[in-house]
């Protein structure tokens, strides 16, 4: 056998064990990552349903107001004849509410994506009614959405379960949707990356192993090469020596003219940096005063549907007194939400830089502010807000609406880390490792983890100090650092809490912008996991001559 084919059998040979170790670990990446995908897709679906059962828009979820239907339908067939037109009026309004539920659950999915770790394109809604005559029109929401064709890739996916329970059959639910229609490609993604890593590490690990064998295999080859270099390095020296010492003058010339031109730039920097300054300060207010604007727009568009609503139910016959008296408290209501979006929009509108300094007690604005957020804290954002007021006054000088303005925005960013501490507790609970039963305890448990704001007031010598702490998700040290940077945001990332928007980054710049007004401080402390704690320093006011 030819001295090549000899060496070529022993290549062979030297490569077959790491090459079949990387299959099977090949193999066993892709039966991961084939179980972890199946799990997803099983807690996705239980997602769905549980948005499904729990979201509400009538004051009632979906079943309840199934609950309601069929009950009222009961009631007709059995009741007194003579009330049958009127019981049959509200069990129209019954199926039209239900109908209503529906379309808002399914369009747009954005306004209810807070319910959903990762919400889905919702292209039909359908709920079946048995052993009832079916309402007409009936129960469906169709999206005017187009399907999307089977060649791209993402196909259409349908779930269908037992509205009322799994020992009710009465009304069952139909969902036509695609699974995470915008997060499902990045998740791919993120697959794919995944699975090209690993690959790469053991592809590494492998190429490790052959290159070792190649090592020893060719070291005596390498040191007999090394040998005859070593000669020809030895003639090259000489030469290298000479050509290193013109290197070294060419390059002390080079850095000479590069530290030049360094200054230059650093000069060039420093004023392009104030420039910009000047500029982001100027558009910080600007961008104020357009997402006011957008904030107006958007509220009036959403308070028409419910006043035209209220409207036509107060004009039809037969409500009840408890009835009507109940409605017009809602048309009150969203009177008051009125006149609050008004209030602030005066006040945003207004030049943070041109304050109206008035003596006031922080511990009076504190209690109000708790008091206006509380009821929507405890029923909406699941978090409760606590406060501790100093037992004296603690009177600053300080413009009531801007003062107000920023702590609600420091309340806020509070709200959206509890929404991400809560969604990374769920998510650690999907992760559980054990049996069906200690998983579903681990999401009751992350079901059941409420969020916390608390305020407490009190004087540190001269200064009146505000603390208002969390046990939200909590900031990185870099995030900390760079939190009152305008344009800066983390919502970016995670807006899918509550139906936010990604955000403008403009919230503690304009926290800040106040509080330089107010000659008051501002320290932050936070790590990730344990919340965070926002610190407000002002000067107390002066005593009264």
């Amino acid at each position: 056998m030819p001295e090549t084919s000899l060496e070529w059998w022993k290549y062979v040979k030297g490569l077959a064990p790491p090459v079949g170790v990387l299959a099977v670990l090949v193999g066993w990446l892709a039966y991961l990552l084939y179980a972890q995908l199946h799990f997803w897709q099983e807690a996705d679906e239980y997602n769905l349903r549980e948005w499904l059962n729990e979201a509400r828009v009538f004051r009632k979820t979906l079943p309840e107001q199934v609950r309601d239907y069929l009950r009222l339908h009961d009631a007709l067939h059995q009741g007194d004849p003579e009330n049958a037109e009127v019981m049959t009026r509200v069990l129209e309004l019954r199926a039209e509410e239900i109908r209503e539920q529906l379309k808002a659950l399914g369009t747009p999915t954005k306004l209810h994506q807070g319910l959903l770790p990762l919400f889905p394109e919702i292209y039909r809604l359908e709920i079946e009614l048995r052993g009832v005559p079916a309402p007409d029109p009936p129960l469906v929401w169709d999206s005017h959405l187009p399907r999307p064709r089977s060649q791209s890739g993402y196909r259409v996916s349908r779930l269908e379960y037992r509205l009322l329970g799994e020992h009710d059959d009465r009304a069952w639910m139909r969902v036509e949707y695609q699974l995470h229609a915008y997060n499902k490609r990045q998740e791919d993604e993120r697959q794919r990356q995944s699975l090209l890593l690993g690959l790469g590490v053991l592809v590494a690990a492998a190429l490790v192993v052959a290159a070792a064998w190649v090592y020893l295999f060719l070291r005596r080859d390498r040191e007999r090469t090394l040998q005859r270099l070593l000669a020809q390095q030895q003639i090259e020296q000489a030469e290298r020596q000479a050509l290193e010492t013109e290197l070294r003058r060419q390059e002390i010339q080079r850095k000479q003219e590069e530290t030049e031109r360094i200054l230059l730039e650093q000069r060039l920097a420093t004023q392009a940096a104030e420039r910009q300054a000047l500029e982001l300060k100027s558009q910080m207010f600007a961008n104020i005063g357009i997402m006011a604007g957008s904030y107006a727009h958007n509220i009036k568009n959403l308070l028409v549907r419910p006043n035209d609503l209220l409207r036509r139910c107060l004009q039809d016959d037969g409500l009840s007194a408890a009835q009507s008296d109940r409605l017009r408290e809602v048309r009150d209501t969203l009177g008051v939400v009125t006149e609050r979006l008004q209030q602030i929009l005066r006040t945003v509108r207004r030049d943070p830089g041109k304050p109206e300094l008035a003596r006031l007690d922080l511990n009076d604005l504190v209690v109000q502010l708790r008091n206006t957020w509380e009821d929507l804290a405890r029923d909406k954002w699941k978090l409760t807000i606590r406060v501790e007021c100093a037992a004296e006054p603690l009177e600053i000088e300080a413009d009531r609406s801007h003062l107000q303005q920023a702590i609600e925005n420091l309340l806020f960013n509070a709200r959206d880390a509890t929404f991400q501490m809560r969604a990374y507790l769920r998510e650690q609970a999907y992760r559980h490792a054990g049996d069906d039963a200690e998983r579903r305890q681990a999401l009751i448990e992350a079901a059941a983890w409420r969020g916390e704001v608390r305020l407490r007031t009190r004087r540190e010598g001269d200064q009146v100090v505000l603390d208002l702490s969390d046990n939200g998700i909590g900031m990185t040290e870099e995030v900390r650092r760079r939190c009152l940077e305008p344009h800066f945001s983390t919502k970016r990332d995670n807006a899918l809490f509550e139906g936010l928007s990604a955000g403008m980054g403009l919230g503690l710049a304009f926290v800040t912008v106040v509080l330089e007004h107010h000659r008051a401080a501002l320290e932050i402390e936070s790590e990730p996991l344990r919340g965070a704690t926002f610190r407000l320093r002002f000067p107390s006011a002066p005593a009264d001559v």
